[in-house]
C-alpha cells in the first residue's frame, strides 16, 4: 500500500471518531512495518486513550522500526491521559508522517520537536486540506474560543422554509432528514429561536434514520435562544433524553425560571435587549464549556442575526422541488440582510449532493481562515 493511501486510511479512522471525541480533536493513526499495516486506531471518548496510543498498543513490538501515520501532530504534555509522543517514543517508531500540526498553545509544534529530538524522522503536510476540514471546528475552538457554527435549513425552490400559517412538515424528503440526523450526532450543540419552538414544537434529538430507531447514544446540547422567555413549559425539547438550555435577557421570571429549573433545563441570563438575545455572548457562553460546534438550525430571525452578524461558518441548505409562493411564507434567512448584491455573503469549497429528489447545497461563508500553526 503506498504511503499516501496509509495516511487516508487514517484520515478514514478520524472520521469514525467525529461525533465522539469533543473536545478533543479526532484523529486516527495507523502503524505500518515493511509496507503492512501493522496497527490502526482513532480518538476514543473524553478520558480515553488517543489515536496513536491504541494503533500503537495493537501493533505492539512490530511497532519498533515502523512508520506512524497519524492525521494530527501527537501532543507532548500530560491531559486527561499521557503524552503521545511520550507512547510514540518509547513503542522504537523510527518516522512519523503527520497531516497537520496541532494549533493548540499547548502543543502547536512542540510535539514535533519532541518526536525530532528523539530522533524520529518525520514528515509535515500530506493530505492537510482532508485533515484540516476533519477538525475545522476544532481549530476554529482553538484560534477564537468559539465553536464552529453551521446553519442549516430546508427551503422550497422559492425559498421558502413555510408557509404563511407556518406550516412547515416537510419540506425536506426522509433522506435529507436522515442526513440531517447523522449531523446532529456529530456536533455538540443544536440551536433554535423561540418562534421554531412555538411553531414546530421540535424535539432536537439525534435519532435514527429519518427519525426512526430510537435514541443515539450521544445527544447533542439543546440550545434555545428565548430574548423574551416566552418557550412553553409543555413543549416537546424540555423532556427530551440530555441536557437542554435556555438563553434569556433581562427582565428575568423568577416563577418561570424555577419551573423551567425544576425540568432539568438550565436558564442562562445572557446580554441582549428589546427580547434579542446577543447571540455572540452566547456562543462565547458555550465556547466556555468546551462546546465547539453548534448546529444553528432556524428559525429566520435567528438565522438572520447570525449572518447579519458574521457568526456563521459552514452552511447547509436543503432545496426541494416545489413552490409554496405568497409573500406572507417564511424566507430562510430573516434580519437585516444586504442592501446590495455586492455586499451579500459569500460561499466558496460549494458541494452540491442529491437525496433522491431533494438537493443539499454547501458551503463555508467566505472570511479570514482561522487555526493555522506554523511548526517553525
Amino acid at each position: 500500500m503506498p504511503s499516501s493511501d496509509h495516511m487516508e486510511c487514517a484520515l478514514s479512522l478520524a472520521r469514525l471518531a467525529s461525533g465522539y471525541s469533543s473536545p478533543n480533536p479526532a484523529v486516527g493513526a495507523v502503524v505500518v512495518k515493511d509496507g503492512q499495516v501493522v496497527g490502526m486506531g482513532y480518538t476514543q471518548p473524553v478520558g480515553g486513550p488517543h489515536a496513536e496510543v491504541v494503533a500503537l498498543a495493537q501493533a505492539g513490538e512490530k511497532a519498533r522500526g515502523a512508520s506512524l501515520y497519524v492525521t494530527l501532530e501527537p501532543c507532548g504534555h500530560f491531559g486527561r491521559t499521557p503524552p503521545c509522543t511520550r507512547a510514540i517514543i518509547e513503542a522504537g517508531i523510527a518516522e512519523a508522517h503527520i497531516a497537520l500540526v496541532d494549533p493548540n498553545p499547548g502543543v502547536c509544534g512542540a510535539g514535533i520537536g519532541e518526536l525530532n529530538a528523539a530522533g524520529i524522522r518525520t514528515c509535515v503536510g500530506a493530505h492537510e486540506g482532508e485533515a484540516r476540514e476533519i477538525n475545522e471546528a476544532y481549530l476554529k475552538y482553538m484560534a477564537t474560543g468559539l465553536p464552529f457554527v453551521i446553519a442549516k435549513f430546508a427551503m422550497s425552490l422559492d425559498g421558502k422554509i413555510a408557509t404563511k400559517t407556518g406550516d412547515s412538515h416537510w419540506i425536506s424528503n426522509e433522506q435529507a432528514r436522515c442526513y440531517v440526523h447523522g449531523v446532529r450526532h456529530t456536533v455538540d450543540a443544536i440551536m433554535i429561536g423561540v418562534n421554531t419552538v412555538i411553531t414546530d414544537d421540535p424535539r432536537l434529538t439525534a435519532r435514527g434514520c429519518g427519525g426512526r430507531g430510537g435514541y443515539t447514544s450521544r445527544q447533542p446540547l439543546r440550545i434555545i435562544v428565548d430574548g423574551s422567555g416566552r418557550a412553553p413549559l409543555g413543549a416537546k425539547v424540555f423532556s427530551q433524553p440530555g441536557r437542554t438550555m435556555v438563553t434569556w435577557s433581562e427582565p428575568v421570571d423568577e416563577a418561570k425560571k424555577r419551573q423551567m429549573e425544576s425540568l432539568g433545563v438550565e436558564v442562562v441570563v445572557a446580554p441582549g435587549e428589546g427580547g434579542l438575545v446577543d447571540l455572540e455572548a452566547v456562543l462565547r457562553s458555550v465556547g466556555e464549556r468546551q462546546v465547539s460546534t453548534v448546529l444553528l438550525e432556524g428559525g429566520s430571525e435567528l438565522l438572520g442575526y447570525a449572518f447579519d452578524h458574521n457568526l456563521v461558518d459552514k452552511v447547509l441548505a436543503f432545496i426541494a422541488p416545489m413552490i409554496i409562493g405568497g409573500t406572507e411564507g417564511r424566507t430562510a434567512v430573516g434580519g437585516v440582510g444586504a442592501e446590495f448584491i455586492s455586499e451579500a455573503l459569500p460561499l466558496e469549497r460549494v458541494e452540491v449532493k442529491s437525496f433522491s429528489d431533494n438537493v443539499l447545497v454547501s458551503g463555508y461563508v467566505k472570511k479570514a481562515s482561522t487555526g493555522a500553526c506554523s511548526a517553525g
